[in-house]
């Protein structure tokens, strides 16, 4: 049951970035903005967490997922070291993620030849 909950929620998600750029004829980099910030906002409104245990994967893998980890990490280390923490805290968690795609992205240019 797990896996069809989180296929239903990760899927609605998916249908609503896909309506917001065929209707709302938004480009992607809108799109993707809109689901970031959805994603902080439910999180600063304790919606996300519930979320992510009700589908799992679902809701982590998506990009909304990304906005979740910044307000997540900022409030978590704004109790700890405040005010400051806020800054902190959003670089602390999602570090990985962006290093990631920076040294992946590094790696594809090396390998592949660009046509642009």
């Amino acid at each position: 049951m797990t896996f069809l909950f989180a296929f239903i929620v990760g899927g609605l998600i998916c249908v609503i970035g896909q309506l917001l750029m065929d209707i709302g004829k938004l480009t992607p980099a809108h799109t993707m903005s809109a689901l970031v910030v959805s994603g902080a906002i439910l999180d600063g409104l304790g919606l996300y967490e519930p979320l992510i245990d009700f589908a799992g994967a679902g809701a982590t893998v998506p990009i909304t997922s990304f906005g979740n980890s910044l307000v997540h990490g900022a409030m978590a280390e704004a109790e700890r070291s405040g005010i400051i923490g806020v800054l902190t805290g959003i670089f602390e968690v999602t570090s990985a993620g962006i290093s990631a795609a920076i040294i992946f992205g590094f790696l594809a240019s090396l390998i592949f030849k660009s046509k642009g």
